[in-house]
């Protein structure tokens, strides 16, 4: 992997065990803007600087989509500790502001549906080299799966070695995604698209790494599980900023 220079001088301050939770989350506060002010002027041709936020953070789009789920789920996970922009954006796929955003972010329980136009416009947002990040919160697999074949007809949704680069871009996750909540059973997953060789979705299934980056009273997650959390969300942008 060919790391931005100033995501190389980091990596190797974290390499080895790395900071308690509380550290964590300026750690990633830092990858966050550095990565971000990095690929910001380079995704989008078109791009404004004015997308990196007002004061120049940057900033994270939530996705809304149709269908019922509650796709606003996890209110503290995104925001929280995090020195850029204060709260994500929240964007609807067919909105003209997601080109504005490389790296975009998805959770919910609930049904997830997209409308033609929704479907042509995430699709144009991908080759134009955009990430999705999408996390289950438990209950959006099935429809969100079925959205993703509407949106990639010709690719499919594969799940990814544990040698895959994204489980080792900052930190180092031997085993794969970990595991920070139990709702069915069984191990978690890590599922990637991929378009024209590039990985554009990242999808975390049956783990919630969502709910461990949120506020510590939200869930009573104990230190451990709110630092894998925060090391797999650092390791998961790292990722998307860099490819």
């Amino acid at each position: 992997m060919r790391h931005p220079r100033h995501i190389t001088a980091l990596r190797g301050q974290g390499a080895g065990a790395g900071p308690r939770a509380a550290g964590c989350s300026t750690l990633l506060a830092l990858v966050l803007a550095v990565a971000g002010g990095i690929v910001l002027v380079s995704l989008f041709a078109s791009t404004p600087a004015s997308a990196a936020g007002p004061t120049g953070e940057f900033t994270v789009a939530q996705l809304k989509y149709r269908g019922g789920g509650d796709w606003y789920a996890n209110p503290t996970a995104l925001p929280n500790d995090l020195e850029v922009a204060e709260r994500p954006v929240n964007v609807a796929p067919d909105d003209e502001e997601l080109f504005l955003y490389p790296f975009i972010h998805m959770t919910g329980h609930g049904r997830v549906a997209f409308s033609a136009a929704e479907v042509s416009a995430l699709r144009e947002y991908f080759e134009r080299g955009g990430f999705l990040w999408a996390d289950d919160n438990y209950g959006m697999d099935r429809s969100f799966r079925e959205q993703l074949d509407r949106v990639f007809p010709e690719a499919e949704l594969v799940e990814l070695p544990f040698d895959h680069e994204i489980y080792s871009s900052f930190y180092e996750f031997a085993d794969g995604l970990p595991k920070i909540h139990e709702h069915d059973g069984g191990p978690p997953h890590g599922y990637g698209v991929y378009l024209n060789g590039r990985m554009v979705v990242f999808y975390s299934f049956n783990t919630d790494i969502g709910d461990g980056l949120e506020d510590a009273e939200v869930h009573n997650d104990p230190p451990e599980k709110h630092e894998a959390a925060l090391r797999m969300a650092i390791n998961i942008v790292v990722y998307a900023l860099s490819h």
